[in-house]
C-alpha cells in the first residue's frame, strides 16, 4: 500500500501535514532533528544527513510505501540571492557548491529509485547551471487562495519526475496584490525561517493535485 510520504532535507514537516491529515504517513529525513530515529502511530524522524547507513534503512524499509518524494536541500550555497559571497566561500573550500549539490543529487536518486511521484524544491540557484532548468516555478501568491497568508512574492523553482503533477493556481479571489515580505525582512533568524518555510497553500495543492493517484 502506498500510503507513505518521504520528505528530505525537511525539519518543519510543513509540506507532509496535508498527507496526514488525509491518513498517510510521513518520514523525515534531516540532520537537525535529534540524532537518531524515532516514531510515533504516522511519523518516523530521522535525524542523520540522508547518505547515512540509518537513513538508508529506513529507506529500505519504507521503499515498498512511499506515494510521494518531496526534497528541499539546503540553497545556502547554490541560491543566486546569495552569489555575492561566493567567491569568498570559494577561497575557503573551492569545493563548497559541489558538496551541496551532492546532496541535490542524493535527493534526486533517491526519488527515481522509490518510482513514485517527486519534487526537489529551491529558490533560483546554481542548480540549473550545474544540473539542468527547473520544471516548474511558482510564487506563493499562486496558491494564496487555500491559505490568504501566503499571498507574498518569492520565486521558487522545482525539479520534478515520477510522474509529478503541478497544480494549477488557486489564487485570492479579492486579486489583492501580494507583498514582498522575505525582501523587506531584517536579516537574521525570522527571514531565514521565512525564506525556507513551505508555503501551506502549496503544499495542500501538491497534494490535491498527487495525492488522489497514489
Amino acid at each position: 500500500m502506498k500510503d507513505t510520504v518521504l520528505c528530505l532535507c525537511d525539519l518543519t514537516g510543513a509540506f507532509a501535514a496535508p498527507w496526514i491529515r488525509a491518513g498517510y504517513r510521513a518520514v523525515f529525513i534531516d540532520p537537525q532533528h535529534p540524532e537518531g530515529v524515532y516514531s510515533n502511530h504516522s511519523q518516523r524522524a530521522v535525524g542523520h544527513v540522508i547518505d547515512h547507513p540509518e537513513s538508508w534503512r529506513v529507506i529500505r524499509e519504507e521503499a515498498h510505501r512511499i506515494a510521494f518524494v518531496a526534497a528541499f536541500p539546503p540553497c545556502t550555497d547554490l541560491a543566486v540571492s546569495g552569489a555575492r559571497w561566493f567567491s569568498h566561500k570559494a577561497e575557503n573550500d573551492p569545493a563548497f557548491q559541489f558538496r551541496a549539490m551532492q546532496v541535490v543529487w542524493q535527493c534526486h536518486v533517491i526519488a527515481e529509485m522509490l518510482g513514485a511521484p517527486w519534487f526537489i524544491e529551491n529558490p533560483v540557484s546554481r542548480i540549473s547551471t550545474f544540473w539542468r532548468k527547473p520544471d516548474h516555478s511558482f510564487h506563493p501568491w499562486h496558491y494564496a487562495g487555500l491559505e490568504p497568508e501566503d499571498n507574498y512574492t518569492k520565486k521558487t523553482c522545482l525539479w520534478t519526475g515520477g510522474g509529478f503533477s503541478m497544480p494549477d493556481r488557486v489564487t485570492l479571489e479579492s486579486n489583492e496584490a501580494p507583498d514582498d515580505r522575505i525582501h523587506k525582512a531584517a536579516p537574521g533568524p525570522e527571514r531565514a525561517n521565512l525564506r525556507s518555510a513551505t508555503p501551506r497553500g502549496f503544499a495542500r495543492a501538491v497534494f490535491n493535485a498527487n495525492g488522489g493517484r497514489t
